[in-house]
């Protein structure tokens, strides 16, 4: 009776062993995909304020132009319909297209801008043009930022054992990278 009595008992400190080693393997993938759910979230946030510094330089530098291309008023007109969808959207996936459009209009304000040499000599132009262009340069970090907080995850939810936690607690692969537009891949031509 007492062998029988310390193989049970040695069956049960073995299950329970295995049974913690398997909660910790558990815990530890449900934590990490948590903190990584959770810096996807915490760098997009990055993204928006920076997205926010851009939208708010924007009036400014369109007033500053208006003064001297008054005749340019599509511009202005795409400029402020792209803030109005980039206010408006609601997903990551709509703000990631009104921030496209945003840039387009952007590129095709700088072009108007080449068109003046008095304005690209003002002073105040010249401070909000390089406001914008490091706006420009810190949204293009928190993208890089974000895409690769994004790639880990992503790479996270798909690795074994964490693949298993992921479809136990419903963590799914997120499609929500930047991506250049489409015009970016075009290569400018340079006239002299």
């Amino acid at each position: 009776m007492k062998k029988t009595w310390i193989i049970l008992g040695s069956i049960v400190a073995i299950l329970v062993v295995v049974g913690l080693a398997v909660f910790g393997v558990i815990a530890g993938n449900y934590n990490r995909l948590v903190t990584l759910s959770e810096a996807i979230a915490g760098q997009w946030a990055e993204v928006e304020n920076q997205l926010q510094r851009r939208n708010d330089l924007i009036p400014n530098i369109v007033n500053t132009v208006k003064g001297y291309a008054k005749h340019e008023k599509e511009i202005f007109t795409q400029i402020a319909e792209a803030r109005g969808k980039l206010a408006g959207a609601g997903s990551i996936r709509e703000k990631i297209d009104a921030n496209r459009q945003m840039e387009s209009a952007l590129a095709r304000l700088l072009v108007v801008v080449e068109r003046y040499p008095d304005l690209k000599a003002n002073q105040n132009f010249i401070r909000l043009q390089d406001e914008l262009a490091g706006t420009e340069n810190r949204i293009t970090v928190a993208r890089q930022r974000f895409n690769e907080t994004v790639r880990m995850y992503n790479t996270t939810v798909r690795r074994f054992p964490a693949n298993i936690v992921a479809g136990m607690f419903g963590f799914e692969k997120k499609d929500i990278y930047f991506e250049a537009a489409e015009k970016a891949k075009e290569v400018p031509t340079v006239a002299f």
